[in-house]
């Protein structure tokens, strides 16, 4: 997989199409991702103690990497590819414009 945990993503499809946000979590199993603040949904939450707060709470639900693009700073999508650089190291380059990750 080549997206990885704190990467900047862009969400390419479904009803957050559009928006951007960065990866808190990778299953690398069934190739899903945790996006801050994207794919919100609504989960009940039982009471665990006297001080802590039970109720509707909204957390990120996984979404496919296969929906997620990777953001450059300068705002652009871009695929990822792998190299090697001149010290042999295998390093991750956006293909668009080809610099090193």
């Amino acid at each position: 997989m080549k997206l990885k945990k704190n990467d900047s993503v862009k969400v390419l499809v479904g009803k957050d199409k559009g928006k951007s946000g960065r990866i808190l979590k990778i299953d690398h199993e069934s190739q899903r991702a945790v996006v801050q603040g994207v794919n919100m949904v609504k989960k009940t939450m039982k009471k665990r103690s006297q001080q802590d707060q039970g109720g509707i709470k909204e957390i990120e639900a996984p979404i496919h990497v296969s929906n997620l693009a990777f953001l450059l700073k300068s705002g652009q999508t871009t695929r990822i590819g792998y190299k090697f650089d001149e010290q042999g190291a295998k390093v991750r380059f956006a293909k668009k414009t080809g610099e090193v990750i």
